[in-house]
């Protein structure tokens, strides 16, 4: 008998945050805010880098746009449905749109790994490479390193799916979580999937570990060598760097804890799976705009046109 014919489970039900009524109501208002901040904030970002052709030729910004445009999508996988289950008895979601889900996630959280791996070899070139930035980091090169984040983060997530969703699935149907989630999903099938989990483990694993490894070195790399030209060189390599440090901290810590060690069953998961799907994406147009004089700039000029344009 094929696989398929197994898998009689037809929809899943989401656990949600929390149970109480009285939270859930008071989660929807303050989620409702959190994603319509992300998304105005993070489209602002993306309109004034395409708006400004300062900024859009400029490498590190041209990066930072497309940033911006995985973190809508990074936010929008799951929050619209979860922000609608806050007022809903049964958090129900079809097979499909599980699947759908679980796609999206690892679609634009990889591909997000590998751009921020590229952002920081553009400062860590730009700040240790000066003489050579403009050739190195040439628009090819940057369409190139976006190109390739894309790839990547489509070829992983089809490595993910591929196995996940041809697996039987007949009962319990029940995920612990506000989303369709990899490792908590794979564990309803009615097989044993230890080789799978070891499968995960190793393609996201292996993704999340050897892209922040790389990050790491770069500002390692970029620390080191400010130090051994001036003094006080240290703190200004910090200052320039601090929010893709902050950043990357916020993002791949949760995803290394989640993927890495999927096994463990811990209710902090659910808080950080908000930090990395929610939070993150909130905070890097904050972090990207409030820091950077160029793009609060650029933002003000964009906003003068229109209201005069009006």
């Amino acid at each position: 008998m094929a696989v398929q014919n197994y898998s009689v489970v037809s929809e899943f039900l989401l656990h949600g945050l929390c149970k109480s009524y009285y939270l859930q109501c008071v989660l929807f208002v303050l989620f409702s805010g959190i994603y319509i901040a992300i998304m105005l904030g993070n489209l602002l970002i993306v309109v004034t880098v395409i708006s400004d052709p300062r900024l859009h030729s400029s490498p590190m910004y041209f990066l930072l746009g497309n940033l911006s445009f995985l973190d809508m999508w990074l936010s929008s996988f799951a929050t619209p449905k979860m922000i609608i289950d806050f007022l809903s008895d049964q958090k129900l979601i079809s097979f499909g749109g599980c699947m759908v889900q679980i796609f999206l996630l690892h679609f634009t959280g990889g591909a997000e790994m590998v751009l921020l791996v590229s952002m920081a070899y553009d400062r860590y070139v730009a700040i240790c490479k000066p003489l050579h930035y403009m050739t190195r980091m040439s628009r090819e090169t940057c369409m190139r390193l976006v190109l390739v984040s894309w790839v990547i983060g489509f070829v992983h997530s089809i490595s993910q799916i591929a196995f996940t969703v041809n697996l039987p699935y007949c009962g319990p149907n029940e995920v612990d979580s506000f989303f369709c989630d990899l490792p908590l999903v794979i564990k309803l099938a009615c097989v044993d999937t230890y080789v799978l989990d070891i499968l995960m483990i190793s393609d996201s694993g292996l993704l999340s570990v050897s892209c922040f490894l790389l990050l790491v070195i770069s500002y390692a790399g970029i620390l080191l060598t400010v130090q051994q030209r001036a003094a006080g060189g240290v703190s200004k390599a910090l200052s320039t760097c601090s929010a893709h440090i902050m950043v990357v901290t916020l993002f791949f810590g949760p995803c290394i804890f989640i993927y890495v060690w999927p096994f463990s069953r811990f209710s902090v998961d659910k808080l950080l799976s908000v930090f990395y799907t929610i939070f993150t994406p909130l905070l890097n147009p904050v972090i990207y705009t409030l820091r950077n004089e160029e793009m609060k700039t650029a933002m003000m000029k964009l906003w003068k046109r229109q209201v005069t344009f009006h």
